[in-house]
């Protein structure tokens, strides 16, 4: 059984093939025969697990598991104590309400300038959170931040359950048999 731990960089498919000629993960891995354990949105970043074992890819995946992702998330302005309790306690989003996140303001993760540079506005100061849930619908956590006022400028996906990106360079992966 192999387990690859992928830092994905900002605009990658995460898939191995595009018909329209975007970065796939195949521009980094050229392990044949590994399927991503669940998604990360093309502008988001952070970590991907690929496999080649179907049963761990379905354990990590299926959201029956409940496993928890960690993400590193930049939002516009400085969230308050009310915005983080809603993100804590759930938040209502057209699909129904989410479950509860844990949350907490940190300082700016010590990662790479993203290409392209994350847009600033001069007027609008941004901040980082500590995101983690245990669910995986579509664009959660972008959904979840844009709900309580805060839209997200840069989402790093830091871990999934017992994995991390710690040690592991953006566009780079390793290799747990």
């Amino acid at each position: 059984m192999m387990l690859i731990l992928f830092n994905k960089p900002f605009n990658v498919l995460c898939q191995f093939t595009d018909k329209e000629g975007r970065t796939t993960l195949s521009d980094f891995i050229p392990t044949k025969n590994v399927y991503p354990s669940g998604r990360l949105d093309y502008d988001s970043e952070g970590l991907v697990l690929l496999t080649d074992n179907g049963k761990l890819q379905n354990e990590i995946s299926d959201p029956k598991n409940k496993i928890s992702k960690t993400y590193w998330v930049q939002v516009e302005k400085i969230p308050s104590e009310v915005s983080i309790n809603k993100l804590r306690k759930g938040v209502m989003l057209k699909d129904g309400i989410t479950k509860p996140a844990k949350v907490k303001l940190i300082d700016e993760p010590k990662i790479r300038e993203r290409v392209p540079p994350v847009r600033q506005r001069k007027n609008i100061p941004t901040s980082w959170l500590e995101l983690t849930i245990t669910e995986g619908r579509n664009r959660q956590v972008r959904r979840m931040t844009a709900a309580v006022g805060h839209p997200i400028l840069r989402l790093i996906r830091y871990s999934i359950g017992e994995w991390n990106i710690d040690g592991l360079e953006t566009g780079t992966y390793k290799v747990n048999i």
